[in-house]
């Protein structure tokens, strides 16, 4: 079977290295590497970027990368064994892969990295939505990264992207969308995958915004999106009673009925309801 870099095709190398995909390390591996091709084209001209990958796992998605131009792919991978697969392609792209054995949550990405930087990854099941997370809360913003081009579960994809009155829409919309333009821009199914998961997979891709879309509190919207989701089929004045006792007036004096749920508010409006609870 022809790659698409001259290098072993991944099916190969998953069974020269024994890498087979551990459920608690949430691994899920993409053999087809034209696939891993049109996910890295999805995150725009990586020419003059460097790329952060997380969980690589045999490096599908790094082969991608690399062919599709990223001027320096740094990928972290929690699994040791996966190491001497990934030193391969580094072999084979001198200069170009650093592939660090590290817990993603904890490494200080930036001493690796020359900005400008995306983000493309299948991420592993039981970090993904922690470190999407993260990545849309720094305490600076705009953040270290241009872009994110992600691979979710598809529920996940579809939460990132909800509209209001919508079954998916929640606090991780109302997070992305105030700071990205967030799109999902591919869908693939549980037999792309090695092992095959039980569910189907989308690709979001998310663009920073200069500035958040509307003026808000950081800390105050996060708490208010927390509590109103938390108890998302209680009136926002029931849900949100402990954000003190003048809640239903800031909620009028924000265009808020007392009596809405919080899946019913626009982004907009949670962001006006901030600041008025921020000022007291």
């Amino acid at each position: 079977m022809a790659t698409i870099d001259g290098l072993p095709p991944l099916r190969e190398v998953i069974n020269t290295h024994d890498l087979v995909a551990k459920k608690q390390l949430g691994q899920n591996f993409l053999l087809d590497l034209n696939l891993t091709a049109k996910i890295a084209r999805c995150a725009g001209d990586l020419s003059a970027c460097d790329v952060l990958e997380i969980g690589p796992g045999p490096g599908g998605l790094t082969r991608g990368l690399l062919v599709e131009g990223a001027r320096r792919v740094l990928a972290i991978e929690k699994d040791p064994r996966c190491m001497p697969a990934l030193a391969e392609i580094a072999a084979a792209y001198p200069g170009r892969l650093q592939a660090l054995n590290a817990d993603a949550l904890e490494v200080d990405v930036m001493a690796h990295l020359t900005p400008p930087v995306r983000v493309v990854a299948n991420l592993p099941y039981n970090v993904g939505t922690e470190l999407l997370i993260r990545w849309l809360t720094p305490q600076i913003w705009p953040p270290f990264w241009q872009s994110l081009t992600l691979m979710f579960q598809k529920e996940v994809a579809e939460r990132i992207v909800a509209k209001p009155r919508s079954d998916h829409y929640g606090r991780l919309a109302l997070l992305a969308q105030w700071r990205c333009d967030a799109k999902i821009v591919m869908h693939l199914p549980p037999e792309a995958f090695t092992p095959a998961p039980k569910v189907h997979s989308a690709v979001v891709h998310l663009t920073r915004l200069p500035e958040p879309r509307f003026p808000a509190d950081e800390a105050i919207l996060q708490r208010l999106t927390a509590m109103g989701f938390n108890q998302r089929r209680k009136m926002l004045r029931s849900s949100l009673k402990g954000i003190g006792p003048q809640i239903e007036a800031q909620l009028l004096e924000a265009g808020i009925p007392p009596t809405a749920r919080a899946e019913e508010i626009s982004l907009e409006k949670f962001c006006a309801l901030s600041l008025i609870v921020a000022r007291g």
